[in-house]
């Protein structure tokens, strides 16, 4: 089987289910940009080898397939999408990172070590990819659950980029109004 099949030759794409929709379409830029997070966050992987969340991320990865997968075939129980379990899940590894952490007092600058910056680089797209997903208009219980669970992912990568910081003796770069 090839990887090329020419079917998007002409701005079309494939849904499950074999319903063809144009590359602009939505949805489209929805699970979109949920690959693209996805993707993001695998070089974040790369860049911080011996990370204590590695194994938090790498299930987060796969939370994304589950995510575009359900926004791929709509109108079908085919894929399910996140279980709202996550959800909790995630908070008590942003608890346990934090416990880790100076809390905040203002705004940090994005950056810091490699892994740091790639992980607020996937926040950044985590937050753009639940803008596209509200944008679909979709009120149904599984979106509902996928758009907290985004909003949580992205607090999430925030914490996690402070922790990479951390972990790596960088500090993180706090904003100053001038």
């Amino acid at each position: 089987m090839k990887i090329y099949t020419r079917t998007g030759d002409k701005g079309e794409t494939s849904l499950f289910g074999g319903s063809r929709i144009s590359k602009n379409d939505p949805r489209i830029e929805a699970y979109g940009t949920i690959d693209e997070l996805n993707s993001f966050l695998g070089l974040a992987r790369s860049s911080w080898m011996e990370s204590p969340i590695d194994a938090q991320l790498n299930r987060v990865q796969s939370d994304l397939f589950d995510i575009g997968a359900h926004l791929a075939s709509p109108g079908s129980e085919r894929y399910s999408s996140v279980a709202a379990t996550r959800i909790a899940e995630l908070e008590q590894s942003i608890d346990a990172m934090e416990s880790e952490l100076q809390p905040l007092k203002t705004f940090i600058v994005p950056g810091g070590c490699a892994a740091a910056a790639q992980l607020h680089v996937a926040r950044t797209v985590c937050r753009r990819a639940e803008r596209r997903l509200i944008a679909l208009g979709d009120s149904s219980a599984d979106m509902q659950t996928t758009i907290a669970y985004l909003n949580r992912l992205s607090d999430f990568l925030f914490v996690a980029a402070r922790l990479a910081n951390r972990r790596n003796s960088v500090a993180d770069t706090l904003w100053s109004k001038h």
